[in-house]
């Protein structure tokens, strides 16, 4: 039986795990993995297959059974941290965006990041100004399809391309413009190069956005960022926070904490002067992921070594919490082994761009050319305000106002480091990434889920949405159940107080419990040096101490004879009765 157990366990360790992982190009990279296999094993496999050497910008993502994303750490085993059944997906992405994108050693380096922030632009994460937008998908066509020919490129050539959430036909008309006539002659690395230099200047370049709510309820994105912490608003950028102190920066970004569901932010002004910022996540996975984001962001930009990184724990003395050590390179020592990088230039399998409806991970966005003014601002309506009412309510003490100083500006605007008030209108449009609550990779019934919440949310789909889901759509007695499951479940999120008074009583029961464990260790203690006859130096040195033999026979004897005698009179009694 010894045997056939030993057996039975050495079979589940050499068992092979199939993991598939989703690249940028939208390829397959399959592989197998043991039990035991690290996450740095299955990162360096796929390194490997991309022949990728500037690999600290990236990383693997993926979802667990609750639908919550995270980043793969590399220092533990694959299986433990995905607890889902195999066959594995994961998604390999860009994890601390380079903050000058331009100035990486490698072709092949600038390419996988230029398919980052191509991603970031379709899905919203990248949101910019319509001259901005107009510029950047004119790039993408440039570095895909080459220069325009009119044999190959009809009229309307551009509007067959998925650049953006949503379009227009004005948009579209200026995407030809450009590539037409600006940008002929270009290569493909020298668009994905001009593309990446652009991208670098908007204000929402490397942003990775976390939904959350501030103290007053309002819908927030917060997000970590080569420069420092943003956290976006409608279409601005109402906070920017660096890193660290850079020629007049005030504030500094100097504690990262979360408690459930809240996350803080403490920053450290010149004068002396600190503010903590408090924001809600959905859920308390959610912001534990947040927190993590943010301690590796900060080590990453911040420290000039990785022999500074220390272990971060996320709660105080005597009360349980995480603890999280960031495992990589800081962004110096990346740049520093780059230089360092000769070997001529791997070669660059470019994936040629295709029409958005022939793309397996794409669909295509809705067209504003045929929707009424009064309806356009309807049409594009993202997830994250399908499930606006499945986030907390948000409670907290206010943040004083006068926080918010020049800091919070953007970086590349110093000029106006005068005005205090203002924030920087990143977009015309308000920030509204369409894969901000979708897991990645996205769940295959995503589609239906956006449907249904715009349906309860009264909100109106576009054509091609229809058209395309037409197959799948549920029906209206199918949308009215789940309806009524998702406003169940907005009811039953809707108790942040009791949810507070909740966590300051466990928080007041912690404190008494350790308070009460520390006197039993006391209490035992003081019984061994004065009952016990242990002849230990280390007990026998505080027995002849002048102080503790005051103690034993003015006070501690004493004590002890009275509660002897209470002890028999209550003996007494009992035998009495």
């Amino acid at each position: 039986m010894l045997s056939r157990l030993m057996s039975g366990s050495s079979r589940s360790l050499e068992r092979e795990y199939s993991c598939t992982v989703r690249l940028l190009d939208d390829s397959e990279y399959t592989c197998t993995i043991q039990r035991d296999a690290k996450g740095q094993y299955l990162f360096d496999l796929l390194c490997h297959h991309l022949n990728l050497l500037e690999k600290d910008y990236f990383g693997i993502r993926f979802v667990d059974p609750d639908k919550q994303r995270h980043w793969l750490e590399f220092t533990k085993s694959v299986v433990k941290q995905l607890r889902s059944q195999p066959p594995f997906t994961m998604c390999f992405r860009v994890k601390f965006y380079p903050a000058d994108p331009a100035a990486l050693k490698e072709e092949i380096t600038r390419y996988l990041v230029f398919l980052q922030i191509k991603r970031d632009l379709y899905h919203g994460r990248l949101l910019c100004k319509t001259s901005d937008a107009a510029l950047l998908a004119a790039y993408i066509l440039q570095a895909e399809i080459g220069d325009y020919d009119p044999g190959k490129h009809p009229e309307g050539y551009s509007s067959k391309f998925q650049f953006f959430p949503k379009h227009s036909e004005k948009l579209e008309r200026k995407i030809a413009e450009i590539h037409k006539t600006e940008l002929s002659g270009q290569t493909p690395a020298t668009s994905e190069l001009n593309f990446l230099r652009k991208a670098q200047t908007l204000e929402t370049y490397g942003v990775d956005p976390h939904p959350c709510k501030d103290v007053s309820g309002n819908a927030a994105f917060l997000a970590f960022t080569p420069f420092g912490f943003v956290v976006l608003q409608g279409n601005k950028r109402v906070h920017f926070i660096k890193w660290c102190f850079l020629c007049a920066c005030r504030n500094e970004v100097t504690k990262l904490k979360f408690e459930g569901k809240t996350f803080y932010l403490y920053v450290s002004q010149k004068e002396e002067k600190k503010i903590i910022l408090t924001y809600f996540a959905p859920t308390p996975e959610a912001c534990k992921h947040l927190w993590k984001c943010g301690i590796e962001n900060q080590a990453f930009y911040k420290l000039e070594k990785s022999s500074q990184v220390r272990t971060v724990s996320s709660s105080n003395l005597f009360f349980k919490g995480s603890r999280f050590r960031y495992s990589g390179r800081v962004a110096k020592e990346v740049m520093e082994s780059s230089a360092k990088i000769k070997r001529e230039p791997p070669e660059i399998h470019r994936a040629g761009m295709v029409p958005s409806r022939s793309c397996p991970s794409i669909t295509h966005g809705p067209r504003l050319s045929s929707v009424p003014r009064t309806r356009r601002r309807a049409v594009h309506i993202s997830i994250m305000e399908g499930l606006e009412s499945l986030r907390d309510s948000a409670h907290s003490t206010p943040v004083r106002s006068s926080s918010h100083g020049d800091t919070f500006l953007p970086h590349v605007r110093s000029s106006r480091a005068d005005s205090n008030e203002r924030v920087a209108v990143i977009a015309d449009e308000a920030y509204s990434p369409a894969d901000s609550v979708l897991p990645t990779p996205v769940a295959e019934h995503s589609l239906e889920l956006m449907l249904l919440s715009r349906q309860i949310n009264g909100a109106t789909c576009s054509i091609e949405e229809e058209k395309e889901s037409e197959a799948s759509t549920p029906t209206a007695a199918e949308v009215e159940a789940l309806g009524g499951e998702l406003r169940a479940l907005c009811q039953g999120h809707g108790r942040p107080e009791e949810e507070q008074v909740n966590k300051f009583v466990l928080s007041v029961l912690r404190l008494l419990l350790v308070t009460m464990g520390l006197l039993f260790v006391l209490l035992l203690l003081l019984i061994i040096l004065t009952e016990s006859d242990l002849d230990i130096a280390f007990f026998r040195d505080i027995r002849q101490t002048p102080e503790f033999e005051q103690f034993h026979y003015q006070y501690f004897c004493p004590l002890r004879r009275w509660f002897a005698c209470k002890i028999r009179s209550v003996v007494s009694l009992l035998i009495d009765t």
